[in-house]
């Protein structure tokens, strides 16, 4: 079996995904576990997130591929109901990774602290 088209994966599969969130969000609480995190608030989703990323740290730690690939899609599946909350989409952060693409991590910090410093004025 041939591993799947990488651009299928990161495009279509979370688009749909960002669709199943959408319909889901405003639904019975009793009965999605997405509509039961949007009635809890922004503060339950961010929650999760933190508690996502901790197990994500300790499947890494522990060197179980497998516990990493299901922590990480835990991880970005909370992280695609943050963007919902905020009317963003994975196409967004796919369009930032893009704009990033070929620049040096170092250079992207350099830039981003600029651009935060002229937005202050410090």
């Amino acid at each position: 079996m041939s591993a799947p088209d990488s651009s299928f994966l990161s495009q279509d599969v979370l688009a749909r995904l960002a669709a199943v969130i959408e319909a889901r969000k405003a639904g019975d609480p009793d009965k999605s576990y997405v509509a039961r995190l949007f009635h809890k608030g922004n503060d339950a989703i961010l929650k999760k997130i933190g508690e996502e990323a901790t197990e994500v740290v300790m499947a890494a730690k522990d060197g179980d591929r497998q516990k990493v690939v299901n922590e990480v899609a835990d991880l970005w599946f909370h992280s695609m109901l943050a963007l919902s909350a905020f009317g963003l989409t994975p196409a967004d952060v796919l369009m930032e990774l893009q704009r990033r693409e070929g620049l040096s991590g170092l250079e992207e910090f350099a830039a981003r602290k600029a651009r935060d410093r002229e937005r202050t004025g410090e």
